[in-house]
């Protein structure tokens, strides 16, 4: 069976981090998440988990999520936790625990009203 280039078999990420990476133009009206940072704040969160000894997932760019109006969005996958970043000195500690436990930070979640 061929491997990955971490020596692999088969996938080894338990959760998927995506941060959205889009770019608009800056007089666009919804703004864009690369404009707020969200690029730093994927490096910095990566580099976070990595130090932390977390080493089953994944955190990685993405396209454009939809909601850029709301601050930095990123999703958690498989289970489909929407969390907007506004504050990433105070949000990334808490998606980081929940990268490590499981247990949802509620006060970074997006909110859909």
């Amino acid at each position: 069976m061929p491997e990955d280039p971490k020596g692999r078999p088969a996938p080894g990420y338990r959760l998927h981090l995506f941060i959205c990476g889009n770019e608009r133009n800056p007089d666009h009206p919804r703004g864009c998440c690369a404009d707020k940072g969200s690029l730093e704040v994927m490096r910095t969160l990566k580099r976070a988990a990595k130090a932390a000894g977390i080493s089953d997932v994944r955190v990685q760019k993405s396209g454009c999520l939809d909601f850029c109006e709301n601050g930095i969005s990123c999703v958690v996958y498989p289970e489909g936790t929407w969390y907007t970043i506004s504050n990433p000195d105070e949000d990334l500690p808490l998606i980081l625990e929940h990268l490590r436990t499981g247990e949802v930070a509620e006060a970074c979640l997006m909110r859909f009203e």
